[in-house]
């Protein structure tokens, strides 16, 4: 746990120029906890147990925008308890005195009351100890990096100084703080259903060179390459409309993961190649998917999706699901760091 002696150095760290978050989002994590704050600055900070595959996780949620509250919810880990007996009822404790049972979520969580959320802020970004008693294992909430990570989420939220900060309050009026930024609209046109193909010898003599072309540095694709040890793998065409058309093809191959690259060409193969993306998992019905795990246990993933808005595919979302920690194959929560509203193209 922390104590007042680190604050002042914190600060100098950890703040700077008002963060542009509606750009790109923004992603900070110290030691057992983590905040990512999307493109509208939303943020989600979650804390963790001090030892993995053990307890659970907390979720910290609070919208952008003056005399907003932070809600809470709570995962248990489950990730080697498959066997045991359904948890009936989880209890909140803060320095060993009982603040309540949390109520069950639809999503296998439990969610947390505002006043229990409040205490949970105060008793991590100081020297307090949350507990969680009812699950399979003792569940006791980490408090290392928390005051870090709430002062981070702050920062975003322009809320320093303010009565409604979390970590460093003061009188400044709550109007200073950072309105909800609206998330980009994405109008997604469903593409011509056809029959993908692979590319002709004489076209793949036109597109290959274009198609390394468009990779920089940051863009691994050697499999569209041949080399001694493998031969190039199959690119492939599918039409999206009469003058757009969809390339696809393996680009890399790793111990767990694997990754598609995906350009947007004129159907005529005249223009310059647009690259989506490297690491795509799947296409389908006008979206780009990609799906990729942090591990080899499928504890930790990254996602994303680009929509096809009938010029090019516009990415629609990204995310995480924090933390590897080993409390739940497939994820503990979902942590976006870019937001949009897709709506069918009229």
């Amino acid at each position: 746990m922390k104590n007042g002696v680190r604050t002042g150095l914190l600060a100098l760290a950890i703040l700077s120029a008002p963060v542009l978050a509606q750009k790109s989002g923004v992603s900070f994590s110290h030691k057992d906890w983590e905040v990512v704050c999307d493109n509208t600055l939303t943020c989600r900070a979650a804390g963790y147990s001090p030892e993995e595959g053990k307890g659970g996780s907390v979720l910290l949620t609070r919208l952008a925008g003056a005399g907003t509250s932070v809600s809470g919810e709570v995962m248990l880990a489950e990730a080697e308890s498959e066997g045991d007996t359904p948890v009936a009822n989880l209890t909140l404790w803060i320095n060993d005195q009982p603040t309540g049972q949390l109520k069950p979520g639809k999503e296998g969580n439990w969610l947390l009351s505002d006043k229990q959320t409040r205490n949970i802020a105060a008793a991590v970004k100081g020297s307090g100890k949350v507990e969680f008693k009812g699950g399979p294992d003792p569940f006791v909430l980490s408090g290392e990096g928390a005051y870090a990570v709430l002062l981070k989420m702050d920062d975003v939220q322009g809320r320093i100084g303010t009565p409604g900060a979390l970590t460093k309050k003061g009188d400044k009026p709550e109007s200073s703080v950072q309105a909800s930024v609206p998330a980009l609209v994405i109008h997604q046109v469903k593409p011509d259903k056809v029959q993908e193909r692979p590319l002709t010898a004489p076209e793949l003599a036109v597109l290959k060179p274009k198609l390394l072309a468009t990779l920089n540095e940051d863009d691994w694709c050697d499999r569209i390459q041949p080399s001694e040890e493998q031969e190039a793998d199959i690119i492939s065409l599918m039409p999206l409309d009469n003058t757009h058309s969809l390339i696809s093809a393996l680009c890399w191959r790793a111990a767990y993961n694997e990754g598609y690259g995906y350009w947007v060409v004129d159907s005529k193969l005249a223009g310059k190649p647009e690259l989506i993306t490297v690491s795509g998992s799947d296409y389908g019905d006008g979206v780009i998917f990609m799906g990729q795990k942090g591990r080899g246990l499928g504890d930790c993933w990254g996602s994303a999706s680009w929509v096809w808005d009938g010029e090019t595919f516009r990415k629609s979302r990204e995310a995480t699901t924090g933390m590897c920690r080993y409390l739940r194959l497939g994820g503990t929560w979902d942590l976006p760091t870019w937001v949009t509203d897709v709506k069918p193209a009229k």
